[in-house]
């Protein structure tokens, strides 16, 4: 299908791209912003979104690439998935976002989509989001009156629904280092490159045989990414063994909202994260 007419627009500044977000939203007229088009196109050619505007990232400088402030990771928002999956810096600081970054659809997507295309669009089916709960990212945005941090857990607010005003551009993502962690992205979905049904986003450290310390959040157990803080306190001070691990999960569906449609049904989906979130702890500990 052929998507809607549209204006569009290649800032060279972000502050160019919020000022046509603000003159769009001041005259009730929809902007989208495109950072790479792996979600926004297939929408707007299935004519579920029919804005007036469309605002490119692509040519606005200093939106990707992965630095260290001090002992924080700093990803921009354009920076792809292959690049933050291959980049040394998040292997190093960030190892569950690389592992996630890596099963992000196929090849060609992982090249085009951004970290901060998913993050803003905010899919409960996409990976990342939950990735970025579990490692407590904060959100930096810039609108009219400059930057915001946002955390993670204020960022996604409901079902494709995030706190950027509609005239605010995500533009990094900090995230502290997590040096000494361990951790795993465990994801199940029927086909290869497909939505995830569950995924869970574990990183644990240890320390003497206990586990000293554990982050878990799910991936498509409700409309936003859960953190599972029940399973996180029974897994802390735990053995760093199978059977211990299995225990503390049992709980990992514990105020969780999923939904029955033709993928799964709800009890299916809670089932996967239990088993999920045991198989993903036990690989990020190596037991």
């Amino acid at each position: 299908m052929i998507p809607v007419a549209f204006d569009y627009l290649r800032p060279s500044t972000v502050e160019e791209a919020v000022a046509a977000l603000g003159a769009a939203a001041s005259s009730s007229d929809e902007a989208k912003v495109l950072a790479g088009g792996q979600s926004l196109l297939p929408v707007l050619r299935l004519r579920l979104a029919a804005p007036a505007l469309l605002v490119d990232l692509a040519g606005v400088p200093g939106l990707s690439g992965v630095r260290l402030d001090g002992d924080t990771l700093v990803v921009g928002a354009m920076t792809t998935h292959a690049e933050v999956a291959s980049s040394p810096l998040v292997q190093r600081h960030a190892p569950l976002l690389a592992a996630a970054a890596a099963t992000v659809g196929d090849r060609q997507v992982r090249h085009r989509g951004t970290i901060g295309g998913s993050l803003a669009h905010a899919d409960p089916a996409a990976d990342l989001p939950a990735v970025a709960a579990a490692l407590d990212a904060t959100y930096v945005v810039q609108g009219p009156a400059g930057r915001r941090s946002v955390s993670a857990a204020d960022f996604a607010v409901d079902l494709f629904t995030t706190a950027l005003a509609p005239d605010e551009v995500l533009v990094e993502v900090r995230l502290a280092g997590a040096d000494g962690w361990s951790a795993h992205y465990e994801k199940f979905h029927r086909t290869a490159q497909a939505w995830a049904i569950v995924g869970v986003a574990v990183a644990v450290s240890r320390s003497d045989g206990a586990i000293a310390g554990a982050r878990v959040a799910l991936t498509n157990m409700g409309p936003v990414p859960h953190r599972a803080v029940e399973v996180e306190a029974a897994l802390t001070g735990a053995p760093a063994t199978a059977e211990a691990v299995a225990a503390a999960c049992v709980s990992a569906s514990s105020g969780t909202s999923p939904v029955d449609d033709l993928t799964a049904s709800a009890d299916y989906r809670r089932d996967l994260a239990r088993v999920l979130t045991t198989r993903a702890v036990c690989r990020a500990l190596g037991v």
